[in-house]
């Protein structure tokens, strides 16, 4: 009974959709003064539907109801609630139900929040934003139904993978598709302004504030799955330039881009056609990385590799959307005027600019990376990996200058400025940061001249950012948002200089010497939970002044599914980490350890929360006014 009100929610939800694409475009033809509220009533009504629908499937799952196809292939009776009801959205028909509750709610927030806006701008954008939805709706219902009925019901399910049933990654993706769909509402209302010769200032403050919401949940969704891979993988790293942690960093760069072009749009009211540019690029990224994760086409723990029919519809629909903005863009841009406004070399519109173009490099770099193995296998068959050198041999040498600019573009003023703010004791400052720089490299022998003027570049960041808190010109979430960006670039790089681990063999009773520090295996312990079966070794690590740190890391084995899982134990505080995860081996009672000391790893997580606070800070900000 409720399998089957959950489906008919779905019907009544595209049924809805058609209906206010035809009020909409019936009240812009005839040219309405006020929005009819059968449009509002209609809005609202479909959000309650997907709502209904999607409590619908939380029901099955708490249940166990396993005449439910999804429930049957991702829970388990033995599964703790708070893992049932996150393997809601721990499949590929759940999360797509989670997408259209997100693009329903934006859109029920935008209709009621955007009253001051023209009519036909707010009618455009809810018909665009409705066709996205619909795309969703006959996906979901014809390809990607989560309330499919198995007939015999079975009395037992096949339960969800253990690495995903994690508190971090529970919440990991409602964060990031908030990200990725809230890049809809920008890309509805950026081509709404533009059909209707609504770009301008007032159109600016209002789209920043979904471009801030964007990037703040996405820049929160990457930094959990971050930690997630850190802890749970056993491999103690935290990006990998995995091609699914690339497609969710690609709209990351376009959004960033878009953050400070839209403030250029604001100030100014130049930069127009870019910002719609941008705004469709960093849509399509978002719905090609939906597209990439869902067709079976990348190889990774974060995909739902099943069915290629399903990816092919995404495509079609990706490119139904892509190209009709394009056209759009192409025959509407030549009616914008445009206005002529003098700009200088030396003005805060070219850090802006140049922001961007560092940014676009980025990106290109990432896109690249990510696609071109995919097309040589497609092409010739021949399977590569493209890992981490690639990137940072590319990326490095740009960065510095990045970082330098970084460091001087914020303090610019409008329209111009004169050379000479660049002061001396900047210069100083920024000698001093290279040779600090080099006196830490050549410390833990790092022989690379690009590292030590990459690091050196971080740190003249750092100061730099550090004084703009003393700079009363500037709004105070720019002054967090610009320095905890610094910290968290100088975390990463002095983290990956200074850690150090090993890997080794060990059973009961064994130690190993490294690095002035004593590594004891003391004791093994097996307990038995709810839906697994653990063995917990006891490990001592004595540094040379004799202080001991106690780890307790875990083999699991799960009963259903029957997987063997690695829970590593990590010990923090300000200055380090230090990581033990271990793996059972099968010779006479043998683990393999790995033990990893991983200095400011805290600072990584702490810096990039800071930055999210600084968006935060300026979202509610834009809001009062």
């Amino acid at each position: 009974m409720v399998n089957q009100f959950g489906n008919y929610s779905l019907f009544v939800g595209l049924i809805t959709s058609i209906l206010v694409i035809f009020f909409s475009f019936r009240s812009i033809k005839t040219n309405e003064k006020n929005i009819s509220l059968n449009i509002f009533s209609l809005i609202s009504l479909q959000f309650l539907f997907v709502i209904i629908s999607f409590l619908s499937l939380i029901y099955l799952f708490i249940v166990s109801d396993f005449s439910n196809e999804i429930v049957y292939k991702n829970s388990h009776t033995t599964k703790p609630l708070f893992y049932k009801i996150s393997g809601t959205w721990g499949n590929h028909e759940g999360s797509l139900l989670l997408w259209l509750i997100v693009l329903t709610l934006f859109l029920f927030i935008f209709a009621i929040t955007s009253k001051k806006l023209p009519i036909i701008y707010r009618l455009l954008t809810i018909s665009f934003q409705q066709i996205i939805i619909t795309g969703f709706f006959l996906f979901i219902i014809f390809t990607s139904n989560p309330f499919n009925y198995l007939y015999p019901s079975p009395s037992e399910g096949l339960g969800l993978n253990p690495i995903l049933q994690d508190p971090a990654l529970a919440i990991h993706p409602p964060i990031l598709y908030v990200g990725y769909v809230g890049t809809s509402i920008i890309f509805s209302a950026s081509i709404s302004a533009l059909i209707s010769k609504n770009i301008n200032s007032e159109w600016a403050v209002h789209l920043k504030k979904w471009i801030f919401i964007s990037w703040i949940f996405l820049t929160l969704g990457i930094m959990l799955g971050s930690i997630w891979a850190y802890y749970e993988l056993g491999w103690g790293g935290f990006w990998f330039w995995d091609p699914v942690e690339n497609i969710s960093l690609m709209p990351w760069f376009c959004l960033t881009a878009l953050l400070h072009t839209i403030i250029v749009l604001e100030k100014r009211s130049i930069l127009k056609l870019w910002t719609i540019i941008l705004s469709i690029a960093t849509f399509s990224l978002s719905m090609s990385g939906t597209f990439l994760v869902r067709s079976g086409i990348l190889n990774s723990i974060h995909t739902f590799a099943n069915d290629p029919s399903r990816g092919l519809f995404i495509l079609i629909f990706l490119f139904f959307l892509i190209f009709s903005s394009i056209i759009i863009f192409f025959i509407y841009a030549k009616t914008e005027k445009k206005l002529v406004k003098k700009s200088y070399l030396i003005s805060k519109e070219t850090a802006v600019l140049l922001n961007n173009w560092f940014m676009m490099f980025f990106l290109s770099v990432v896109l690249i990376g990510t696609i071109y193995p995919l097309f040589l296998e497609v092409l010739s068959g021949s399977k590569i990996s493209i890992g981490p050198l690639f990137y940072q041999k590319l990326l490095i040498p740009f960065f510095i200058p990045f970082l330098i600019f970084m460091s001087f573009g914020p303090n610019l003023s409008w329209i111009k400025d004169k050379i000479n703010k660049i002061e001396k004791d900047k210069i100083i400052v920024f000698i001093f940061s290279l040779i600090l720089s080099y006196l830490i490299t050549n410390q833990f022998g790092v022989k690379y001249l690009f590292f030590t003027i990459l690091l050196g570049s971080s740190f003249f960041l750092v100061f730099s950012t550090s004084k703009d808190f003393l700079n009363k010109n500037l709004k105070i979430s720019q002054k967090i948002s610009h320095f905890s960006f610094s910290l968290l670039i100088l975390s990463i790089l002095m983290n990956s200089i200074m850690q150090n681990e090993i890997i080794t063999n060990m059973k009961l009773g064994d130690e190993v010497n490294f690095k002035n520090k004593t590594i004891k295996f003391k004791n093994l312990k097996t307990l038995e939970k709810k839906n697994f079966k653990t063995l917990i070794g006891e490990f001592e690590v004595i540094n040379q002044k004799g202080k001991k740190i106690i780890f307790y890391p875990e083999v699991r084995v799960y009963n259903q599914p029957s997987i063997l899982t690695s829970e590593a134990d990590i010990k923090t505080n300000l200055k380090e980490d230090n990581f033990i995860v271990i793996n059972l081996l099968k010779d006479d009672g043998y683990f393999n350890v790995r033990y990893q000391n991983k200095p400011f790893m805290i600072w990584i997580w702490l810096s990039t929360f800071l930055m999210v606070f600084g968006g935060i800070i300026s979202l509610v900000k834009n809001n009062k006014k």
